[in-house]
């Protein structure tokens, strides 16, 4: 990892040339390019386009606003990887707020913010965690004596993309759940005059952050997303459609306790209140802290962070989903017997049915009198 104050950009320097000066070699640059594309869903055929974007651009300014939050938003995406953290977001680009990462504090960082969002209005792209409270005022979050929904109606206005990570700013997840007392709503309650991308997770993972600045810097454009503003390369599939632990369910191999021998062959953890199967996320892909592992893996079940409203629609977390159902293979061998004997059964009684109505057809075409053509005398009207 390069640290950001060891190779200091130049004035007017493309990217292409910061890393050739870093001793970073091309091919180097088109394998990171390839894994990138890779991420993207985009196949490593688009990494010419993404290497030519890429070195040509200069250094983009980035603006991270951190609203109503725990911080654990920031702490996932300090730990991204390929690239990390510091390569990217403290290095390839300028980051030229985020009050938690700075060193400085109070006037002198709020100056930093309002100096780079006129110097760099229309291009600069905003990244936002945290809720925004609406209730009495806004007087749950502020910042400078400002209101969090102040904040960002003024950062979103010069944007040229808004990208609102982790479920708070998605939806506005713990806060906005019932009674809501904050009044708390997500980035695209406030932002509505240009297109949001929402990363979810509580946190959401570091590395689909990282890849979506990537594409907006390759392609000038924002990812494709999913109806609830989701980039679909990264919360395009079903967490229980790409788990490792899908063979089990389809077995109906079902942990009972989290302590059980089940549990320690890594059985499904669907009984165990496992929400995968209603889950859009990449975390069996991507997975966490480098790719170590992620909470399925380690044997806790999934609890639907990345779908809006999880924190009422979700829990009780351990309780499983109501009217969802493994194949169950081994378990229900018996059953599955008995149902396709009884499916065969009724395939029979079907077509001797079929036939039965056939042949009776038959037997009353047979009966039925012959047509006299009048005229001709002939049987059906048969002149020849």
């Amino acid at each position: 990892m390069f640290f950001p104050t060891s190779h200091p950009w130049t004035e007017g320097e493309t990217l292409g040339e910061h890393l050739e000066s870093r001793g970073v070699s091309r091919r180097d640059f088109l394998t990171y390019c390839g894994d990138l594309c890779v991420v993207l869903g985009l196949g490593r055929m688009a990494a010419p386009t993404m290497a030519h974007a890429l070195q040509t651009t200069t250094r983009p300014t980035v603006i991270w606003l951190q609203l109503q939050e725990c911080t654990g938003c920031v702490e996932s995406v300090l730990r991204t990887s390929e690239p990390t953290i510091g390569d990217l977001v403290l290095d390839l680009v300028s980051l030229d707020y985020q009050h938690t990462l700075m060193a400085g504090a109070g006037h002198s960082i709020e100056d930093a913010l309002k100096q780079s969002m006129e110097a760099n209005a229309g291009q600069y792209v905003l990244l936002v965690t945290g809720s925004v409270p609406m209730n009495e005022g806004g007087i749950y979050t502020t910042i400078g004596g400002r209101t969090a929904k102040e904040i960002l109606e003024e950062a979103a206005e010069g944007a040229a993309a808004v990208l609102a990570v982790g479920a708070c700013a998605h939806w506005g997840n713990i806060q906005a759940a019932n009674p809501n007392p904050t009044g708390a709503v997500g980035v695209s309650s406030i932002v509505t005059d240009k297109p949001v991308v929402n990363i979810a997770g509580c946190p959401p993972i570091g590395d689909v952050v990282t890849a979506t600045v990537a594409h907006y810097l390759t392609f000038g454009s924002l990812p494709k997303t999913d109806s609830y503003g989701r980039p679909l390369f990264a919360y395009g599939a079903r967490i229980h459609d790409q788990c490792q632990r899908r063979a089990h369910y389809d077995a109906g191999q079902y942990v009972e306790d989290f302590d059980d021998e089940a549990a320690r062959k890594g059985w499904c953890l669907y009984k165990m209140g496992c929400k995968g199967p209603s889950s859009f996320s990449p975390c069996p892909i991507f997975q966490w802290n480098t790719r170590t592992n992620w909470p399925i893996g380690a044997g806790h079940p999934c609890i639907g962070c990345t779908e809006p409203g999880f924190w009422d629609s979700m829990t009780p977390f351990y309780d499983h989903l109501p009217g969802i159902a493994g194949f169950g293979v081994e378990r229900n061998i018996d059953l599955l017997g008995a149902a396709l004997a009884v499916g065969a059964t009724a395939g029979v009684v079907a077509h001797a049915a079929a036939t039965g109505v056939q042949q009776v057809r038959a037997g009353r075409k047979a009966r039925e009198l012959p047509v006299i053509d009048s005229k001709s005398g002939d049987e059906g009207g048969n002149n020849g």
